[in-house]
């Protein structure tokens, strides 16, 4: 008698966990893209969205919500309801470089989120114009080490990812450049193709059409191996710097307690997506890198943003970037 009461238990146990799972989503999820509609977060983030959305029941919409380089959308996030109907669309600036860049973050990018998925990352590229003092990385640090203050670096705006990732060659190579900081990354590249900056260091989508057209050249990518979009340009550690690595990465993130059943949808949801070669190869095409199976879950993304919350303050205060 005993055996049948616990079985029934169980059943109905395993039952109950089914039909939570079920029931969601039962409405449409948001995610919030804390940047205009157009830019790069926003383009990978519908993309990302719409395909998900294939085949389900309910769909995935974005919302922009811009302002305050990113912080201000990943606060909403962070304080609404953690009922997996409402998600985060993460970027390394206000996730990991924010914490370091501004004195009262109104969120914890930690403490405050569960992390779902990583989407494919975007390394910078160092691309140099018709003004750059050197025609390769190697000649060009030791341009920089010989004459402080002399080679320039346009960036997106003070706290970007090109800004942050010039700072960090710039402490590598023990040289004294000049950040030139732009209102966005469309009048940086202007003046690097103009000639009246030397480089920056660009997100690989971006940079990918500038190589291509011979508007720029590209000198070296910030990833641990070449990427196959432009498998002739060498990475930063076969350049010389021993180690280098850098990435515009994102990822979806849910507040802080959402349930069990919701985060495991979206992760199936995602992995379905990367499972599709047609999906993944025009990302490709597009400029992005696929990030190995491993690297993409939630415990995976948790612990990236763990460690580069703590990575980039380091940065940051080395670099000497005031705060907000």
């Amino acid at each position: 008698m005993k055996t049948i009461v616990a079985a029934l238990a169980a059943a109905v146990s395993l039952g109950a966990a089914l039909a939570a799972s079920a029931a969601y989503p039962d409405h449409t999820i948001t995610w919030v893209v804390p940047f205009a509609p157009g830019g790069a977060t926003d383009t990978l983030a519908r993309q990302f969205a719409d395909r998900m959305s294939r085949g389900a029941a309910r769909s995935i919409v974005i919302e922009n919500v811009a302002g305050a380089g990113g912080t201000l959308g990943a606060s909403k996030v962070a304080k609404s309801k953690a009922d997996g109907y409402t998600l985060l669309v993460g970027h390394v600036g206000y996730m990991a470089a924010a914490p370091g860049l501004y004195k009262e973050l109104p969120y914890d990018p930690v403490a405050d989120f569960d992390a779902v998925a990583r989407f494919p990352d975007t390394p910078m590229v160092l691309e140099c114009g018709s003004a750059a003092p050197a025609a390769d990385v190697r000649a060009l640090m030791g341009y920089a080490r010989e004459h402080p203050g002399k080679v320039t670096f346009a960036n997106a705006g003070v706290g970007s990812a090109g800004h942050l990732v010039a700072a960090l060659f710039a402490s590598a190579t023990d040289a004294n450049v000049v950040h030139v900081p732009y209102k966005g990354n469309a009048p940086a590249l202007t003046d690097i193709v103009g000639g009246r900056v030397d480089c920056m260091f660009d997100q690989s989508n971006t940079a990918l059409p500038q190589v291509k057209g011979g508007k720029v050249v590209a000198y070296a990518v910030t990833s641990p191996k070449r990427i196959p979009q432009m498998p002739q340009v060498p990475t930063l550690d076969e350049s010389g710097l021993a180690g280098f690595e850098a990435a515009t990465w994102y990822g979806i993130y849910a507040p802080h307690g959402t349930p069990p059943e919701a985060i495991r949808w979206l992760v199936a949801r995602f992995n379905e997506a990367m499972a599709d070669s047609a999906f993944t190869s025009k990302l490709v095409e597009q400029g992005y890198v696929l990030v190995p199976a491993g690297e993409r879950g939630p415990e995976a993304l948790a612990r990236l943003t763990r460690n580069e919350v703590a990575r980039w303050k380091k940065v940051i205060e080395t670099a000497g970037i005031p705060r907000n």
